[in-house]
C-alpha cells in the first residue's frame, strides 16, 4: 500500500505541489493525469526519495525515506538513466545483488519479454532511447516490488514492448501489487486503472473511479479530463 499524506514541494516560491494526499492500495492502478508542469513527476520523485518534501509518504507503512520502504519500492523514471559501461545483462545482475537476491530464470524471462535477451551483452551507451527504457523497467521488476511508481513509463517504447508493460500491469495487479502511472497521454491508459487522479497546477482537480465495468460511468475520463484541463486554459 502507498500512502501520501499533505505533501507539498516547493523550488523556491514556486509551489509544484500543494499538500497533496491520496492513498493506493495493494491490487490497485491509480493514474496520476495532467498536462506538463502539474506537478506529476515532482510527487513521482518525493515518493521514490528524490526530494525533500514537506508531509509523509509510507510504503506497507514504512516511511519512503527508510530502508524498508526502498527494498519495496520499483521505480521507473521518466527519463532512462542507465549505466554507460555496464551490459545489459550487468544491469539487471548489479540491481539484484543490491537487493541480495538472485533469479537467474526471472531475470532472463524479463529481458526476453522486452526483446532484449539477445542485446544482454550491449553496454548501456550502445542501447537506444527505446531499449533504455525497455531495460529500466526490467531493473525497475527484477527485485519484485510491492510498490511500483512508473513515470511515463509507454514513451519512446515499441509497439510490442507498449503490449508486454500493459499485460505486466495487469499481471502486477493481480499479483495484489500497488501501482501508480504517471503519464499525460490519456489513451494510453485505456481502461486497466482503477482510479485516476487529474493534476493542475500542483494539486488535485478531480478524482474519478472507473466504473465503466459497473455501466455507471456517466462522464469518460477523457471528457473529464479535457473539461477540466480547457477550463483552466480559458481562465488563464
Amino acid at each position: 500500500m502507498l500512502e501520501v499524506l499533505n505533501v507539498t514541494k516547493k523550488y523556491g516560491k514556486v509551489v509544484a505541489n500543494d499538500d497533496i494526499s491520496f492513498s493506493v492500495n495493494g491490487g490497485q492502478i491509480a493514474i496520476l493525469l495532467g498536462p506538463n508542469g502539474a506537478g506529476k513527476s515532482t510527487i513521482i520523485k518525493c515518493i521514490s526519495g528524490l526530494l525533500r518534501f514537506k508531509g509523509e509518504i509510507k510504503l506497507d507503512g514504512y516511511d519512503n525515506k527508510s530502508i524498508e520502504a526502498k527494498r519495496l519500492l520499483g521505480y521507473v523514471p521518466e527519463v532512462p538513466a542507465v549505466y554507460d559501461l555496464l551490459t545489459v545483462e550487468e544491469h539487471l545482475e548489479f540491481i539484484a545483488r543490491a537487493y541480495r537476491i538472485k533469479d537467474d530464470e526471472y531475470e532472463r524471462s524479463l529481458l526476453e519479454r522486452f526483446e532484449l535477451w539477445d542485446k544482454k551483452s550491449k553496454l548501456g551507451k550502445e542501447l537506444s532511447k527505446g531499449m533504455q527504457q525497455k531495460l529500466s523497467i526490467c531493473c525497475a521488476l527484477v527485485h519484485k516490488p510491492e510498490v511500483i511508481v512508473f513515470d511515463e513509463p509507454l514513451v519512446g517504447l515499441d509497439p510490442h514492448a507498449i503490449k508486454v508493460i500493459k499485460a505486466i500491469f495487469q499481471e502486477l495487479k493481480q499479483d495484489g501489487r500497488t501501482i501508480l502511472i504517471s503519464t499525460h497521454m490519456i489513451d494510453s491508459v485505456e481502461d486497466y486503472w482503477d482510479v485516476a487522479h487529474i493534476m493542475m497546477d500542483g494539486k488535485f482537480a478531480a478524482t474519478k473511479l472507473n466504473e465503466s465495468v459497473s455501466g455507471d460511468d456517466k462522464e469518460s475520463l477523457e471528457e473529464l479530463f479535457f473539461r477540466i484541463t480547457e477550463k483552466k486554459s480559458e481562465e488563464a
